[in-house]
């Protein structure tokens, strides 16, 4: 016969620790994958909000191509533009205030990620200088008020402003304040140079060279931009940014029409710009007639002629001969 198997005897205290062992280890797996969870919802900032879930390695190697450099340093090259054409005339004369306002708001409402979570030292360079330069042209046009002419800024902000405002809050990729700020900034992006575009199409020759550099600097940002979407489309066929691509076709389109506009003297949407233009001015005048008893229009001619008549009387008198 076999003889039985005698185990030694266990203690409570050798039960109890085996078991507070295997308690242990039960917490620290759960433990672990609360962690993965955790540090997965940290990691998920307004890229993979956009794009889903990436390989954000590969994105973000993506995102930092010759295009998307090449694109930020024009849109640099075009506000030192601005500065200088502003600091040698000591003038704005040729620069839209609309165009710089809607740059403005851009900027404030796009950047606010820089209180949301750490970035590059290039990122916060640039965030910071277009904020900065923004604040500053506004403030030169309070200062050179004398020089603004008025007369060709006629596009309407508040027709730009209101639709930018619908469509960030029904297109927003989620519902929060930065989310749809960002949205917004996007869709006024597109239509933030149309300001300029009309008062050039209104001034008909450009008093400025520096003017001009700063429109086809601003263009030119846009463009590659594009290419930037394009090469990470390619490279990353999941990816997708609907905002920022709205926002860019619109204002290219725009560009190159401006540019056919400069070089041929031929446009497909000048007439339509300048007539949609003219019409939302006239119903806006309607509008502050019957509330105010007054309207731009007439305020601005009353300038206008306190102008002439102003310079009239600072002519020197002719000799005669």
């Amino acid at each position: 016969l076999k003889p039985p198997t005698v185990r030694p005897p266990q203690t409570p205290h050798l039960v109890a620790s085996a078991r507070g062992a295997r308690l242990l280890a039960a917490f620290w797996r759960r433990a672990g994958a609360m962690a993965a969870v955790a540090e997965a919802a940290v990691a998920m900032d307004s890229m993979d909000k956009l794009h889903g879930t990436t390989n954000f390695a590969n994105f973000t190697a993506y995102s930092w191509n010759v295009f998307r450099y090449i694109g930020d340093y024009l849109h640099l090259t075009g506000i030192v533009v601005l500065l200088l054409t502003i600091a040698k005339n000591k003038s704005v004369a040729g620069i839209s205030r609309s165009t710089q306002v809607l740059y403005f708001l851009v900027f404030m409402t796009r950047y606010l990620d820089l209180f949301d979570h750490s970035q590059t030292a290039y990122l916060v360079f640039f965030k910071l200088t277009y904020i900065g330069t923004s604040f500053i042209v506004l403030l030169l046009f309070h200062q050179l008020e004398k020089t603004y002419e008025r007369r060709h800024d006629t596009a309407n902000l508040a027709v730009i402003i209101v639709p930018c405002c619908t469509a960030a809050v029904l297109l927003t990729s989620e519902y929060s304040i930065l989310e749809i700020l960002w949205t917004f900034s996007e869709f006024i992006e597109g239509f933030a140079m149309v300001p300029q575009y009309i008062f050039c199409y209104r001034e008909r020759q450009g008093k400025d060279w520096g003017a001009s550099l700063y429109v086809v600097s601003l263009g030119g940002y846009r463009v590659f931009y594009a290419f930037n979407w394009i090469y990470k489309k390619i490279q990353m066929p999941h990816y997708s940014d609907i905002q920022s691509w709205i926002g860019g076709v619109i204002e290219i389109m725009f560009f190159f029409d401006f540019l056919n506009f400069r070089f041929t003297g031929n446009s497909m949407l000048r007439t339509l710009v300048l007539s949609v233009d003219t019409k939302i001015n006239e119903i806006s005048d309607k509008v502050e007639m019957k509330v105010l008893g007054t309207s731009s229009a007439q305020r601005m001619e009353t300038e206008g002629g306190e102008m002439r008549r102003r310079r009239k009387a600072e002519e020197p008198p002719m000799e005669d001969v």
